[in-house]
């Protein structure tokens, strides 16, 4: 059976044969199978584009284009436009975008509709039809590229980290597991970003520690140094080595996290979740209880401590099927009895 097709817009060949068919008489439901379309789409075709005359596939189709060219709101640089005629103007004179937009918001204050940003500038430049008018405000650009770079190129216009230290430089026993005192860490992100959990996981024993996060803006590098650092303060010295987190922001106080705790901070490359990968596979552990989505702000430490008890309690098939928490406590003890014994 022929599949028909509901949601997608009528050509001018499909409201021809339309025309056609009502013109010799057939019925809605004929044309929509001749045309493998829902008898709805037919019988509002109809209604919508001849109200009050007979269906004409012309008439329709111009309807249609009008209904298109004014159900979406003018853009704000349209070629028409005072505000893109100004733009043009101090193209000509050299200014950069930037240099417009900022002109733009000293001159007008806050008369939205006289202002534009600069990434608005960018794109009705490339935007432009190929022809005189794209070559010439292309030109007036200050690299006058025919194409512009993509943002991901380059260095992120966010800001990088300073000083970091790579993951390539983490002492090579981390990749073995042997030792205890080795940790990965990360943030949980809440509904739209507004909310936050910390999250710690010991590499070899799989242990996960969850640390809240003040709120507002809990993912703050001064919230997220003071949070870990109390969390990472309340274990053993022995067991605090080293550290591997990804290139976020938040772990831009690195240093003093370091000199505070004695711990040592290593980065992963950009876009390499899988250098942290216990930390990604014990997140998703934990998405069972917090989900995407949700606000994580109401979660109070007791219940995120509860809720990372759980998870330690859970046999391991990594672990021979020991609990997180029995291999930890393992290691503990270890250390009352000999504290050399575990380095």
């Amino acid at each position: 059976m022929k599949e028909t097709r509901k949601y997608e817009h009528l050509s001018y060949e499909e409201r021809s044969t339309i025309a056609l068919g009502l013109q010799q008489g057939m019925s809605v439901r004929a044309i929509a199978r001749a045309l493998g379309r829902s008898p709805s789409t037919i019988s509002r075709e109809s209604r919508r584009n001849a109200p009050a005359a007979p269906y004409n596939c012309k008439f329709a189709q111009q309807r249609y284009q009008r209904r298109r060219r004014y159900s979406r709101p003018q853009p704000k640089l349209a070629p028409e436009s005072t505000l893109f005629k100004q733009v043009c103007r101090l193209l000509r004179r050299l200014w950069s975008p930037e240099q417009i937009a900022g002109h733009l918001a000293t001159v007008h204050g806050t008369d939205q509709r006289q202002r534009v940003s600069h990434e608005s500038i960018y794109t009705c430049i490339y935007a432009q039809p190929k022809g005189e008018l794209r070559r010439e405000l292309i030109a007036c650009l200050r690299m006058a590229r025919a194409k512009r770079w993509p943002r991901s190129r380059g260095t992120d216009r966010r800001g990088e980290i300073t000083d970091l230290l790579s993951i390539h430089v983490r002492p090579p026993q981390v990749n073995e597991r042997q030792f205890p005192g080795h940790w990965e860490g990360d943030l949980i992100k809440g509904a739209a970003n507004l909310s936050a959990v910390g999250s710690l996981v010991e590499r070899s024993s799989r242990l996960l520690m969850l640390v809240k996060l003040p709120h507002p803006q809990p993912a703050t590098a001064a919230h997220v140094l003071q949070a870990f650092s109390d969390k990472l303060l309340s274990i053993a010295q022995p067991l605090r080595q080293t550290l591997t987190y990804d290139r976020g922001k938040e772990m831009a106080c690195h240093r003093q996290l370091s000199q505070r705790t004695g711990i040592a901070v290593y980065f992963c490359d950009p876009h390499s979740p899988w250098q942290r990968g216990t930390n990604e596979n014990t997140n998703g552990l934990v998405r069972q209880y917090l989900p995407k989505g949700t606000d994580l702000s109401g979660y109070s430490q007791e219940q995120l401590d509860a809720i990372a008890d759980e998870i330690n309690n859970r046999p391991r098939k990594t672990l021979g099927w020991a609990s997180p928490i029995e291999v930890y406590r393992a290691y503990l003890d270890k250390l009352d009895k000999d504290p050399l014994a575990i380095q």
